[in-house]
Order: structure tokens, then C-alpha cells, then sequence
């Protein structure tokens, strides 16, 4: 027992744990190159011209990757807690890096139709990863450390875009598009193959893990609880209504919408607010089109840092996850709305808030993202699946609103409406969050704990009395 106390106090150095968030940083970063590698193919693709593709066409193509990862964001936290959560990341992976290897051919076999079926499967594959995510970050990561390792682990979203976004012009360039999904989904593959020789669902479950440290992360994890599931927790019946009526995980859930509205209007809408009414092409930048990720993944090793210094304060846990959430949602906020007044003159300015927007706004990482962990552990992989598959619908209904409000790209004030809808978005969101949020576990967390105690109150009283003596 000292040896553990030694180990947690003195810090443990890098451990099996942070291999463990290593291979899902990289993940990550694999996934999302596969993710936006169309968004940038596509413009080689019908520039050539290879494709005789129309803006409907295009937007339904992009699109397309979206309907199917709503599907399965809610099953995959289910069949996560069922057969473990390297299964659902290695089974989806493995499927969407095959199927990006034969983009190319599918799309010159069934053109733009047999593309969609394509992207709809990649979505669908992709929807598992993040309640899958949760659920492993769950298992393996102690609770002072789930903000900062949990956002490590995050940032490879960030960090597989940027690497897409400024080497895709050049991969298109010097070996043809072809070559944009054939690289992405090789190096899928080769991920899929090291995570399945070294990744594990748990702690209990690896191979390469020391004792004392596994001892070190389940003996933090049993402080959080009062008492401990009398059958796995994996075969826990899963506490529905307890969710929907839960103010604490409607509130997450609100943030987690509003996030996603602004997010997506900013990066599917902002390159044409800023090509047709300020006059520059980010979107032809591979420079200017990866700068706000870069910014993004620059701020959250920042905010990580931040968060490392609050705890040492002893700041306590609602508190730093309202207030990255309120720095990652309310500083957007004022932002995009200056955004909307700026003038066609001062494009720079406009760069400089958009990437400012996007970073800051990974603030919430340590907000609402991580929130469903510190709610329940047991079930943090359905809870993210239940709130990431409500709040991307935004990312489908957002763009549909844009397309109803903007009838005149040129015309700046359509656009700042546009700008207000998505900052509205924020005020509430982060607002009913400080509200109804909370940081500690609640007692649907254990459905079984409270069965037990309602069914032999006898024996509970006389457990309290017991230990009052």
C-alpha cells in the first residue's frame, strides 16, 4: 500500500496508461484524415475534370459521411460495455481504412452514387470511436488524470486534420488524388494491426501493464464510489429513463449541441463567408486551411497545463469543468460576432478571429467532453453516444440553415445572422451547463446499488449502525 501511495504522490512517470492514450491519440489521428481527406480530394477530383460533379452533387458526397455516423453513436457505447472497447475502435478502424484504400476504385466503378454508399459505411464505422473512446478512457485513466490525459488523447482529432489538410494539395500534385485515400487508409491499417498486438479495454485486460500500477488506477477509481456493483459492470442494466431525466447529463448535452452547431458552421461555412463577402480563398490555402486546427491543438496543451495548475490549487472539479467549458463556449461567442462586422478590407482580422474561434473553443475538452466520465463511470460510453449522436445532428441540420437564411453569398448581413444563430447556440448551451452541471458521480451510476438498499433497508440501517460503532 505505501509503495502505491509512493507511486501516486510522487507521480508515476510514463505508464502502460499513457501508451494506452498514445495509441488512441493516434487513432484519432488516422480516423480524422480519413474524415476530411474527401473535403480536399473532391476539388482534384472535379477540377481534372475527372468528376462532372455539381454543388448539390458535392455537398451530398461530403454530407453522406455524417448520416452514418449519427447511427451508431448510441449501439456503439452499448456493444462497447458488451464486448469491450478495443473490439468496437478495432472492428470500425479496420473496416473504414479498407474502405478508404477503394475510394478510387469505387467511385470510378459507381461514380458519385457508389462514393456516397462509400462515405455513408465510413461514417457508420467512425460512430463507434467516441463512446468507445469514453469508455476506455474510463477504464484506464485515474480520476485526477482524466482531463488532461483524455484531451491528449482528443487532440489527435486535431492533429490528423492538420497533418491532411497541408499534405494532401502535394499528395494530389505529385502522385494524383488517387493516392489522398490510398495513403490515409495503408496507414489505417498499419494502426489497426499495432493497437490489436498492444491495445487492451482495461487495465485488468493487458498484458503489458505492471502490477502496481493497475493496483494504482482501480484503487483510485473505487474512491469515487461508496459502493461496488455486486455483478460486473459490464451486465449493469442500463438505467434509460435515468438519463433523460438527469438535469446534470440534459445540461451536458445542451453543450455538447451548441459546440457542435458552432464548430461545424464555422468550418463548412466560414471558407464561403470569407471567399465570396471578404474576398479570400482559404479554402485554397493548405496553410490558412489547417491554421485554426493548428491553433486548436496549440491551446489544448495549454489549457491542459492550466487545468494541471487548478488541481494543484485544489480547485474543485465542477468548478474547472464549468470553466474551461465557459472559456471553450462563451469566448467564441463575443468572437464570432465581431467576426460578422468585420470588413471586407481587413481579411487578416478575419483569419486572426477564425482561428482564434477554433481554438479557444477547445476549451470544452476539459468541459462537457470529459463530463460524462466524471457522471458515470459505468456508463460514460452510452452517455457519450446518447450526446454526440443528438448534437451531430447539428452538424446536418446547421449547413441546411445556412443554405435557407444566405439566398446572396455576398450579402454580409444574411451572413451575420448566421453568426448570431450559432453565438445563441453558445449562450445557451454553456448557460444551462453553469447551471445544472455537476462533476460527481450520480447514483444512477450503480442502478443495482439502489435496488439493494430500497429492498433491505433493515440490513443498511444496521450496516450505518454498525459503523457508527
Amino acid at each position: 500500500m505505501a509503495k502505491n501511495r509512493r507511486f501516486e504522490d510522487e507521480g508515476s512517470g510514463l505508464g502502460e496508461r499513457h501508451m494506452q492514450m498514445f495509441l488512441l491519440f493516434c487513432g484519432l489521428m488516422v480516423a480524422f484524415a480519413m474524415r476530411v481527406n474527401l473535403s480536399v480530394a473532391i476539388v482534384a477530383m472535379t477540377e481534372l475534370p475527372e468528376y462532372h460533379w455539381t454543388e448539390q452533387t458535392k455537398s451530398l458526397v461530403l454530407s453522406s459521411f455524417f448520416w452514418g455516423y449519427v447511427m451508431t453513436q448510441v449501439p456503439a457505447g452499448l456493444l462497447a460495455r458488451k464486448f469491450g472497447a478495443k473490439a468496437t475502435i478495432v472492428s470500425g478502424l479496420s473496416i473504414c481504412s479498407v474502405l478508404n484504400v477503394l475510394t478510387p476504385l469505387c467511385a470510378r466503378l459507381g461514380g458519385w452514387q457508389v462514393l456516397c454508399g462509400v462515405r455513408l459505411l465510413e461514417g457508420i464505422c467512425q460512430g463507434v470511436l467516441y463512446p468507445s473512446y469514453h469508455t476506455l478512457i474510463s477504464s484506464w485513466v485515474q480520476p485526477s488524470e482524466r482531463a488532461s490525459l483524455g484531451t491528449y488523447a482528443y487532440m489527435g482529432a486535431q492533429f490528423g486534420t492538420i497533418v491532411m489538410l497541408a499534405t494532401s494539395g502535394m499528395l494530389a500534385s505529385m502522385a494524383g488524388w488517387p493516392s489522398i485515400f490510398y495513403i490515409s487508409g495503408g496507414v489505417g491499417c498499419v494502426w489497426v494491426v499495432g493497437y490489436y498486438l498492444r491495445g487492451a479495454s482495461s487495465p485488468g485486460a493487458s498484458k503489458n501493464i505492471s502490477d502496481e500500477e493497475r493496483q494504482l488506477i482501480e484503487m483510485a477509481q473505487a474512491k469515487e464510489v461508496d459502493t461496488k456493483p455486486e455483478q460486473p459492470k459490464e451486465s449493469l442494466p442500463t438505467p434509460w429513463m435515468s438519463f433523460f431525466t438527469s438535469p446534470a447529463f440534459l445540461a451536458l448535452t445542451a453543450a455538447h449541441c451548441a459546440s457542435t452547431w458552432g464548430f461545424w458552421t464555422l468550418l463548412t461555412q466560414i471558407p464561403s463567408y470569407m471567399k465570396n463577402v471578404l474576398g479570400k480563398d482559404i479554402k485554397a490555402n493548405a496553410l490558412l486551411s489547417s491554421l485554426p486546427y493548428t491553433v486548436m491543438l496549440l491551446l489544448s496543451w495549454f489549457f491542459v497545463w492550466l487545468s494541471k495548475v487548478l488541481q494543484r490549487k485544489s480547485v474543485s472539479l465542477v468548478f474547472s469543468r464549468k470553466f474551461f467549458n465557459t472559456i471553450g463556449q462563451f469566448i467564441p461567442m463575443f468572437l464570432l460576432v465581431a467576426l460578422g462586422y468585420v470588413k471586407q478590407e481587413q481579411d487578416t482580422l478575419a483569419v486572426l478571429l477564425l482561428s482564434l474561434t477554433v481554438g479557444i473553443s477547445s476549451g470544452a475538452q476539459l468541459g462537457f467532453v470529459i463530463n460524462h466520465i466524471d457522471l458515470s463511470p459505468n456508463f460514460a460510453g452510452v452517455l457519450m453516444g446518447i450526446s454526440n449522436g443528438i448534437a451531430n445532428v447539428m452538424s446536418i441540420i446547421g449547413p441546411l440553415l445556412v443554405g435557407i437564411i444566405v439566398t446572396n453569398e455576398h450579402d454580409a448581413s444574411q451572413w451575420r445572422i448566421v453568426f448570431f444563430i450559432a453565438a445563441g447556440f453558445y449562450l445557451v448551451g454553456n448557460g444551462l451547463f453553469l447551471i445544472f452541471g455537476r462533476a460527481d458521480i450520480q447514483e444512477w451510476n450503480d442502478p443495482t446499488a439502489k435496488v439493494r438498499r430500497s429492498s433491505t433497508p433493515q440490513l443498511e440501517s444496521q450496516k450505518i449502525a454498525e459503523r457508527d460503532c
